[in-house]
């Protein structure tokens, strides 16, 4: 997909198109020095990263303020989500070298979103409205790392593919977060995971 083809897809306007292509330059230049994304896919960096990530923006709830994107690796979704919303993203990333392309990307690109160079075992409590996670471990897992930020009204957003049947056969058996499934929009295998607190 062409650029302009992801952003009519996200609904977003031609400013923050040219932020979003500010970033894939950016990403583009500092790939060769440090391993971002998996070489394979930067021919499809729109499709298979910009769009994958911009589509978590529809399944925010209304009253979002406040992001917390776990193992950001390259920003995905958080710095994308930064530059297309009006969000406050907090970025949690424990390889230092790509916190620092992360921060680079921010500084340069003028978001608001914080990195925060550690695991995320060693966030306090952030009280975020969403939490965001793409390919970072399986459910059980993702459930364990997150156990310190959960609060009443949270939502959860998850990119998975297409093993995530799976990993949900047992997730009423360690949450009571209901979760939803909705596919993606950038590949055919590809889930969003949508998880809400019961009230």
């Amino acid at each position: 997909m062409t650029p302009q083809q992801v952003a009519d897809r996200l609904n977003v306007s031609r400013e923050t198109l040219q932020k979003l292509s500010s970033y894939v330059a950016l990403l583009e230049k500092w790939q060769p020095r440090i391993n971002l994304v998996s070489a394979a896919t930067l021919p499809d960096i729109w499709q298979r990263h910009i769009l994958d990530s911009g589509q978590l923006a529809a399944h925010m709830p209304v009253h979002t303020q406040k992001i917390l994107d776990i193992g950001s690796g390259a920003g995905f979704p958080g710095l994308v989500l930064s530059i297309i919303g009006d969000w406050h993203v907090q970025l949690v990333e424990s390889d230092q070298r790509k916190a620092v392309f992360l921060q680079t990307v921010i500084r340069e690109l003028g978001l608001t979103a914080k990195v925060s160079n550690c695991r995320i075992e060693a966030v306090p409590p952030a009280y975020p409205d969403v939490i965001t996670a793409r390919a970072l471990a399986a459910m059980p897992k993702l459930m364990h790392l997150i156990t310190p930020q959960l609060h009443s009204r949270l939502t959860c957003l998850f990119l998975k593919g297409g093993s995530v049947e799976e990993e949900l056969t047992s997730f009423h058996s360690y949450s009571t977060m209901t979760p939803q499934l909705y596919p993606s929009l950038s590949c055919d295998d590809g889930v969003i995971v949508k998880l809400t607190m019961p009230l």
